[in-house]
């Protein structure tokens, strides 16, 4: 498929409107259009056309609207990715989008297309489409996380080209939806819409459809090499003789190449060869995700005809029974599950934002592994993982569910597409390929497991298990990883993590969530305007989770659940399931602390209380007896109104498998109310950090942040803004109550509402600003509430 092609990069394929991005500068010759030429004459030409923006959305489809001729002058313009429904933060109602809907686009082809094969991509729709070009029914793609394709080139006209989509976001019969329950049988809500990016694509006659590279004995330098495999697609007369030309590059600089002779002798061709002898390679590892790129050109008839370049990396990632090894060294696995869902926009989030989530749970959180739960993810949020050092554990659509046998090929189809789209990634180091805790089907996982095999044998494939599926896993398990959601307390109550089972690989993909330890079911609602006992467990369980499982020495390692709270209709509160260390606007919950605190001091010194300094009507007292800092210093000195109140060492006894173990205190101050806590941070014996924390409410302030301050002014860009109330050291009042309105200044629009109750949220919202195509400048956000001043920020879109 053209899709996987990567003539320019995966930002530069899917950026720029109406403008196009040609791989050379001119198209020297164009195709003949006779039958009688076999091949082209000279050139080279590969353009891309757009599609994102200047979209028509007219709402529920109605009678004669994928017609061509149909008058959408009152339809809404609108920009991708999009989601049919208006979304607020919480209280999703799946009738909302629970119907089939009409876009439309009108395009005209650039006139140095002329003579290509075109191809329309569409990157992602939720959950079907039927697309229909100037009047001809394209064939109807069903599913919503991967990308599909359809050849155009006989059905374009010039000018005046009119595309129309119906999207069917119904509750279907397709991964992972299907259940005759309905959307609340499945963990996570599946808003409507064409979510990622739609393109034109123009190629030569014969083109080079995909390319595989698959790095083999990376460890050993002599016998290191490069196995590619590449997808030629022809519309010429065959046979043809043609030279494949293979170059490896780093950072522009050729450090191997290959000149492969071919015949092609059908309309899909595969061809496979070897590169060796580039000695030593820079490795792709966690703390230095070094990447190279494959440069693949097609020449025919002593010309050059058309290229695919492909990011890779180095690396060997190996399961084994007494652990996972990264390279040669063993290496703990430390993460989290992440779910892509996004407030008032779904999954529609454009890339920058996407890439934002690899980033905090990279950089913030020091994961150094993420679970695509339970779908393939987009393509921004894995790039950013390739550049980051992220490891990736991909999924296939599903959530227990497993439907009829039209449903079961689609998940089969689905397995394909995803390896196929994701398999040139050193940042994917295991396909998921049996649905999330879904009972055992060893015909269909034996299926899922050999579709991944056959299109790349350098992964090992596993699937999540429960008590329910375990219990016959020796005679009903065929897969190279044991994975184990792993929801259980200990005889005391805490968490508990099982041993591994014996004589496999093991891997723990999900802990902690909102189960109830030392109670039953999954009750705990992780709530920011909850209990505060109750959150400040949040992180405690976390670090119990990461240490009892570092305990095993066979254990991989751990997943824990999750990242981000997520829609829901399942243990949630208000359509919010709670489980995040971070609420659904990114904003970090006490639960995330430990994370923040698990970094080498050298990198970041970390103070991180798991309490609120507050004396209200939750802790009326303080923060209590036992309460936990996590950091990563040595020695903690606290400070109470400037006076030293205690010494601290972190708890080692009880967590003595964590890099960082937490530091625990007695902050209980009964009868008067101190203002204000400093901590001091100690590495050895110099001070790295200190940080403080005031229970003065009069002297709270807005705090107002944006994730970028510079954007692309194409209509699509976006980041978010947050506004917290923090005290005046600026730490977050999450008791604090009001409303912040929002005003927006320049060439930007909001996404999400302008008034927000921060007793609801938390004391903390966020939103996103997104741009205005061809409208560059200053974006002036300004953040109001009644009790407080002002505070306002700039972005500049350029």
């Amino acid at each position: 498929m053209y899709s996987r092609s990567k003539e320019t990069s995966r930002r530069d394929f899917l950026r720029g409107g109406a403008a196009t991005a040609l791989a050379s500068t001119a198209i020297l010759r164009s195709w003949a259009a006779g039958p009688e030429t076999s091949v082209p004459v000279r050139g080279m030409a590969q353009g891309v056309l757009s599609l994102d923006s200047g979209w028509l959305f007219g709402g529920r489809l109605k009678t004669g609207q994928l017609e061509p001729d149909f008058d959408d002058s009152s339809f809404q313009t609108v920009t991708l990715p999009h989601t049919v429904a208006g979304l607020s933060w919480r209280n999703w109602d799946p009738a909302q989008w629970q119907d089939v809907w009409i876009y439309r686009r009108h395009f005209d082809i650039p006139p140095l297309f002329r003579g290509l094969r075109l191809f329309l991509r569409f990157d992602r729709i939720m959950a079907a489409a039927k697309p229909v070009l100037n009047g001809h029914a394209l064939p109807q793609h069903m599913g919503g996380f991967l990308p599909f394709e359809h050849e155009i080139t006989g059905l374009v006209r010039e000018p005046g080209n009119v595309l129309a989509v119906a999207v069917d976001a119904r509750w279907l019969n397709v991964p992972p939806s299907g259940s005759p329950k309905g959307p609340a049988d499945i963990d996570y809500l599946l808003p409507g819409g064409i979510i990622g990016h739609v393109a034109i694509c123009a190629v030569p006659r014969v083109f080079i459809a995909d390319v595989f590279a698959k790095p083999v004995n990376v460890l050993k330098p002599d016998e290191r090499r490069l196995d590619v495999s590449c997808s030629i697609n022809s519309a010429a007369n065959l046979p043809l003789s043609a030279i494949i030309e293979a170059k490896l590059l780093d950072q522009g600089r050729t450090i191997a190449m290959v000149r492969h002779p071919v015949m092609l002798h059908k309309q899909d061709e595969e061809i496979a060869f070897s590169m060796a002898g580039f000695g030593e390679v820079k490795l792709w590892d966690v703390d230095s995700p070094h990447l190279y790129e494959l440069d693949v050109t097609l020449h025919c008839g002593g010309q050059r005809l058309h290229s695919c370049r492909t990011r890779l990396g180095f690396r060997e990632a190996r399961f084994e029974v007494n652990g996972f090894f990264l390279n040669g060294r063993r290496l703990h696995i430390f993460g989290l599950n992440r779910h892509e869902l996004f407030p008032y926009m779904g999954f529609a989030m454009p890339d920058r934002v996407q890439r934002r989530d690899a980033e905090i749970l990279r950089r913030d959180f020091n994961c150094n592994m993420v679970r695509c739960s339970h779908y393939p993810q987009s393509e921004a949020f894995l790039d950013s993982c390739d550049e980051l050092g992220l490891m990736v554990w991909e999924e296939v659509p599903g959530w227990w569910y497993v439907g009829d046998e039209r449903w079961q090929k689609l998940l089969v189809r689905d397995v394909q597409a995803t390896v196929r789209r994701d398999r040139n990634r050193p940042s994917v180091i295991i396909w998921g390929v049996r649905v999330n805790e879904s009972m055992n089907h060893p015909e269909l996982y034996a299926q899922t497991r050999a579709a991944a095999k056959a299109l790349d044998d350098s992964r090992p494939t596993s699937g999540t298990m429960t008590p329910w599926s375990r219990k016959n896993w020796q005679e009903e398990w065929h897969q190279d990883v044991f994975a184990y959601d792993d929801y259980h307390s200990a005889q005391d109550g805490s968490v508990g993590i099982d041993p591994p089972l014996p004589g496999v690989p093991y891997l723990v993909t999900e802990t902690v969530g909102q189960c109830n330890y030392g109670g039953e079911g999954m009750t705990r609602r992780y709530r920011r305007t909850g209990d505060v006992r109750e959150q400040e467990l949040q992180a405690i369980y976390h670090a119990q989770a990461h240490d009892r499982a570092a305990a095993y020495p066979r254990c991989a390692g751990a997943l824990a659940w999750c990242a981000f709270d997520y829609a829901s209709l399942l243990n949630d509160y208000n359509g919010v399931k709670c489980p995040g260390i971070t609420d659904v606007f990114r904003i970090p919950k006490l639960g995330s602390s430990f994370y923040l605190a698990q970094v080498a001091p050298a990198i970041r010194p970390v103070i991180q209380p798991n309490f609120y300094w507050d004396f209200g009507p939750e802790t009326p007292n303080g923060p209590g007896e036992h309460v936990a800092i996590f950091s990563n210093c040595d020695r903690l000195e606290l400070f109470v109104d400037g006076v030293q109140h205690t010494t601290l060492f972190s708890d080692r006894t009880g967590f003595p498998n964590l890099r960082y173990p937490p530091f625990f205190a007695d902050l209980t101050f009964a009868g008067h109310t101190p203002r204000e806590l400093r901590i001091e941070g100690f590495v050895k014996e110099r001070r790295v950090l200190t940080r403080s924390f005031s229970s003065d409410r009069a002297a709270d302030r807005l705090l107002i942040q944006a994730d970028e301050l510079n954007l692309r002014a194409d209509g699509i860009d976006a980041t978010r803004v947050s506004v917290q109330v923090a005290d005046r050291f600026g730490a977050l009042r999450a008791c604090a109550k009001g409303t912040v309105m929002l005003h927006i200044d320049g060439p930007g629009t909001l996404i999400g509402p302008s008034a927000h109750d921060l007793a609801e949220t938390g004391g903390g919202v966020a939103v996103w600003i997104r741009t205005v195509a061809g409208r560059s400048g200053r974006i002036v956000v300004k953040a109001e509430q009644s009790q407080m001043p002002p505070a306002r920020l700039t972005i500049t879109a350029g």
